[in-house]
């Protein structure tokens, strides 16, 4: 049975390792592997996730006895309009298909709803199929963004949304 629990620092090297294999499946065609490189070392860096930890973002781990499955980490993004951010949702490639990235959602969606939330955005590239699970999930494509994350790299971006 797949249970939830929230991350702690010790838990930001799961959070790294599920984010390193689940990478190059879902972005290899998409952007190459020097981009998925530039990207997991920027944004999962062991330093940068405890930023995040720090500055509040929740992360959520998916896991069945000792192994863990999937991550999903979030944050409130606009206060006075109580929007939050769904930053983060990976689960492994070898567990693709049994509900586990359905459960994680679901739990953050309930979280933020708690919370007082009134939106939930993410942003997703465009040619990612992940699109499609969150347009079933009732998110809406509010806009496209194209993002210079440095190093010459981009981010081309929808922006969706799902409204409490």
């Amino acid at each position: 049975m797949i249970t939830l629990r929230k991350a702690k620092e010790e838990d930001l090297e799961i959070i790294r390792d599920i984010a390193a294999a689940t990478w190059p499946s879902t972005y290899l065609d998409i952007i190459g592997q020097a981009q998925i490189d530039y990207m997991l070392d920027k944004m999962y860096s062991q330093g940068e996730l405890l930023k995040q930890l720090m500055d509040g973002h929740i992360f959520l781990i998916a896991e069945e006895g000792e192994n863990q499955f999937g991550f999903a980490g979030y944050s409130i993004i606009d206060h006075e309009e109580r929007i939050y951010k769904l930053h983060k949702l990976y689960v492994l490639p070898s567990a693709h298909g049994k509900g586990i990235g359905k459960i994680l959602i679901n739990e953050v969606f309930n979280q933020v709803k708690n919370a007082g939330g009134s939106a939930l955005q993410l942003n997703v590239n465009k040619h990612n199929k992940a699109k499609d699970f969150y347009l079933k999930g009732g998110f809406t494509i509010k806009e496209s963004v194209k993002l210079d994350i440095g190093e010459g790299y981009f981010m081309d971006d929808y922006i969706m949304e799902y409204k409490f």
